[in-house]
C-alpha cells in the first residue's frame, strides 16, 4: 500500500473529529487541507460522525432598552444520551458559547407578542423576524454568526413566518403567511436562488383573520404548524375540527391539511410528526404576550400530577395517530416555569426553562416515556457572558454540518452593526 495514501486516510480521519469551528478556521492552513475540507467525501464524513454527537442549542434573547430589539447569544451543550443511568439526582452540563448577535434596528425582539415573532430552527441554522411593521427577515449560523438578511415583503400586512429545509434540493425556503388572508396574500422566498424575491402563493385554506397557533417544524421536508379554523373560509377540504395541521411540502410547495382536536404543540417524534399537550392547557394564543407568564404563574399548579399526551402520526393519509398517555409527579419539576422543547432521536422529552435569571441554577429535563422516568440537568456556563434576565428557545438535536458553514448566501463573520443599504433588501 502506498504510504501518502495510509498518511492522507489518517489525516482525513483525524480532521473528520474536530469541531466544525476549528475546520473554518484551519482551511488555510494548507492547500491539500483546503482541499479535504472542501470535498464532499469529508463533509459526509463530518456530518456522519457529528451526526452520532448531537447537541442542545439554546437561543437567549436579552432584552436591551426599551424599544424592540435584542441582543441574542447562542450557546449549546451534549444531548445526553440514556442520562437516567447515572446515580445522581441532578446532573450537569457545560454550556459551550458560541456568537453574539446584535443588529441594530432589525427588531428581533423575543419579548413581545407571540403573533408578532418568528424563530425557526431547519437543518442547522436559526430564522428570525420580530415585529413584523418594522423588522427584516435574517437567517444565521448560530455557531458562527455568519449571517443574511433576507429581502422586505413590501407590505403593510402582518403575518406569520415559518422556515423549512428541503433535504432533496438542498433549498432552505421562507413561508410567510398574511392576515387578514386571501388568495395571493401568502408568499414563499427561496433561499439561495440566484434572485431573491418572495413569490406570490396560494394556502387554499383562507384565514378572515390571524389564526396560526404554532411555530413550525420541517420534517423531512415538511413543514407542519398548527391553524385554527374557527374563523376561516374551508373552501371544500373536508375540515370539521375547530384545529387544523397545516402540512406544506417545502419542495412541491403543495399544501394539505389533518383535522386536530384540540390546541396543542408541535415536535418530531422519531422522524415523525407528532402533537403534545398538557391535559389542562389552554390557547396561549388567544392571550397577550405579556399575559401569558401571568397566566401560567396563577393558573399552573407545579404541585399538581402532570397529565402528559402524545399523539403520534403513523398515517398522513389514513391521519391514524397513536395516542399515549403520561402521569407522573415530581417535585424537582416546575412545569410552569419550562417548555416543550422537542425529543431526542431515542426518544427522551426535553423540557427547558423558559428564562434564564442570573445567579440562579437553569434545568432542562429529560423525560423517558418507556421508563416513566425524569432525570433534571444542570446546564453550567450561563453565567460567565450573561448578566441579565433572558428568554430561552431551546433546540434540540443540533448537529454541526459544514455545508451549513458554507452555504454561500450567509455573509460576514459577525452581525452587522447597522442597516443593510437598500440594494440589499432588494
Amino acid at each position: 500500500m502506498n504510504p501518502s495514501t495510509i498518511t492522507n486516510d489518517l489525516t482525513v480521519e483525524i480532521l473528520s473529529r474536530l469541531l466544525a469551528k476549528s475546520v473554518a478556521r484551519f482551511h488555510c492552513v494548507s492547500k491539500q487541507w483546503g482541499s479535504i475540507f472542501g470535498s464532499p467525501y469529508f463533509k459526509e464524513l463530518f456530518l456522519t460522525r457529528s451526526s452520532t454527537k448531537p447537541r442542545l442549542l439554546f437561543a437567549m434573547a436579552e432584552k436591551v432598552n426599551e424599544e424592540k430589539n435584542c441582543v441574542w447569544r447562542f450557546f449549546s451543550t451534549p444531548q445526553l444520551e440514556n442520562p437516567y443511568e447515572k446515580s445522581s439526582s441532578t446532573l450537569v452540563a457545560a454550556a459551550e458559547f458560541h456568537v453574539k448577535f446584535s443588529p441594530d434596528k432589525l427588531y428581533i425582539c423575543h419579548c413581545y407578542d407571540l403573533k408578532y415573532f418568528s424563530i425557526g430552527y431547519a437543518s442547522g441554522l436559526i430564522y428570525l423576524y420580530g415585529d413584523r411593521g418594522e423588522a427584516r427577515p435574517l437567517i444565521c449560523n448560530p455557531i458562527t454568526g455568519r449571517y443574511a438578511i433576507l429581502p422586505n415583503r413590501y407590505t403593510y400586512r402582518k403575518a406569520y413566518s415559518f422556515f423549512g429545509f428541503d433535504p432533496i434540493d438542498k433549498h432552505y425556503k421562507a413561508l410567510s403567511i398574511f392576515y387578514p388572508s386571501g388568495p395571493g396574500h401568502s408568499k414563499i422566498l427561496t433561499i439561495g436562488a440566484g434572485d431573491m424575491k418572495w413569490r406570490k402563493i396560494n394556502c387554499p385554506l383562507r384565514y378572515d383573520r390571524h389564526d396560526i397557533k404554532s411555530e413550525g417544524i420541517c420534517i423531512n421536508g415538511v413543514l407542519y404548524y398548527l391553524g385554527s379554523t374557527s374563523d376561516c373560509v374551508k373552501d371544500g377540504h373536508g375540515i370539521v375540527s375547530d384545529y387544523v395541521m397545516v402540512c406544506f411540502d417545502v419542495r412541491s410547495e403543495k399544501f394539505t391539511f389533518i383535522d386536530v382536536e384540540r390546541f396543542c404543540r408541535l415536535i418530531n417524534y422519531k422522524g415523525k410528526l407528532a402533537v403534545i399537550y398538557w391535559e389542562d392547557d389552554v390557547d396561549i394564543y388567544k392571550l397577550y404576550y405579556s399575559d401569558v407568564d401571568e397566566y401560567v404563574e396563577y393558573n399552573v399548579n407545579d404541585d399538581d400530577i402532570n397529565e402528559l399526551r402524545v399523539w403520534v402520526l403513523e398515517d398522513v393519509k389514513k391521519q391514524q395517530w397513536s395516542k399515549y398517555a403520561y402521569t407522573w409527579t415530581d417535585d424537582r419539576f416546575f412545569r410552569r416555569r419550562v417548555s416543550i422543547a422537542g425529543v431526542t432521536a431515542s426518544g427522551e422529552i426535553v423540557f427547558s426553562m423558559l428564562k434564564y435569571t442570573p445567579k440562579q441554577p437553569f434545568y432542562v429535563f429529560y423525560f423517558n416515556p418507556e421508563r416513566n422516568t425524569l432525570q433534571r440537568v444542570e446546564i453550567q456556563g450561563f453565567g460567565e457572558v450573561l448578566k441579565k434576565t433572558c428568554r430561552v428557545c431551546t433546540f434540540v438535536n443540533h448537529v454541526e454540518d459544514l455545508n451549513v458553514h458554507d452555504f454561500k448566501q450567509l455573509k460576514s463573520d459577525h452581525p452587522p452593526l447597522v442597516d443593510e443599504p437598500d440594494s440589499e433588501s432588494d
